[in-house]
């Protein structure tokens, strides 16, 4: 089913934007304080972002990978989507709590 593709590419997204919004405010109080526990944030934030662009890439542009997911099982595109999901929740809690 595409309908878990355009879901899961949305969530990618999403988690990307997440991530820049967190990248810029703990790089911007790094700067500012230049504690270790921030810039362990910053390097913990960047590296999900990579993780991140990569798999809006495989979703959005990686022929291959597109079709991989749109032949999969449902079950397996289910799982995508949710462990994107999970990510999501838990980027949206911590962009919350930050932000605040």
């Amino acid at each position: 089913m595409a309908i878990w593709l355009e879901i899961t590419r949305g969530v990618a997204v999403v988690n990307v934007l997440l991530l820049l919004v967190l990248s810029f405010i703990w790089f911007r109080n790094y700067r500012q304080h230049g504690a270790d526990h921030t810039l362990a944030l910053l390097v913990f934030a960047v590296f999900l972002l990579v993780e991140n662009g990569l798999w809006v890439f495989f979703y959005l542009v990686h022929s291959g990978f597109i079709g991989w997911f749109v032949n999969a099982g449902t079950d397996v595109q289910i799982g995508m989507t949710m462990l994107c999901g999970l990510e999501l929740g838990a980027l949206a809690i911590l962009t919350r709590i930050t932000v605040r």
